[in-house]
């Protein structure tokens, strides 16, 4: 019988969190407490935290506090952009967002993964990059290794597992270009 996946013999590649255990430890502790718990309108302190950590963290950021940043030391979010309401930035590669752009609610970037061909179930990083002025909507999975193009909105609901060119409407599992943003 064919052996898929031996978890046994799983190991993280080294440093590929980016940071020792106790950093990465204490930040889930601030973001479960400090984070979490902060009022909505506390965004000023959100983003001091998050920089406190390593993300680089531009002007007029709304991070609200149910939003969830697995490495904080591997985020960049440009001025004026949005982080809706329990957004997970599962950042075990690096993610990127440009100025101007909005993360609504529930949408979740997750730039890793484990190769289903290895008996090891390796697991890999690829970054993310949500380009200026774009719009991800409410509930989009974005996955690894995926730009969405400046200007792009990508609609609710919709998975995307390759690149959205820029100035585009896209929608649906997969997402696909449907027509041009006006």
């Amino acid at each position: 019988m064919k052996n898929y996946q031996n978890l046994k013999q799983f190991s993280l590649p080294t440093g590929f969190r980016g940071r020792g255990a106790f950093v990465v430890q204490l930040w889930w502790i601030v973001q479960g407490t400090l984070f979490a718990c902060s009022p909505q309108f506390a965004y000023g302190w959100r983003r001091f935290l998050l920089r406190c950590f390593g993300a680089k963290i531009g002007c007029n950021v709304i991070i609200r506090p149910s939003v969830k940043v697995t490495y904080p030391w591997k985020l960049v979010i440009e001025d004026n952009s949005w982080i809706g309401d329990y957004v997970e930035l599962y950042t075990l590669g690096e993610i990127t967002i440009g100025e101007n752009a909005v993360v609504s609610q529930k949408s979740y970037l997750c730039t890793g993964s484990h190769d289903y061909k290895s008996e090891l179930f390796d697991i890999f990083a690829l970054p993310i990059v949500v380009e200026a002025q774009a719009w991800v909507a409410s509930d989009v999975f974005i996955g690894p290794g995926v730009t969405i193009g400046k200007g792009a909105v990508i609609a609710a609901r919709s998975s995307v597992y390759k690149d959205m060119q820029a100035g585009m409407i896209c929608k649906g599992n997969p997402a696909k270009p449907i027509k041009q943003r006006i």
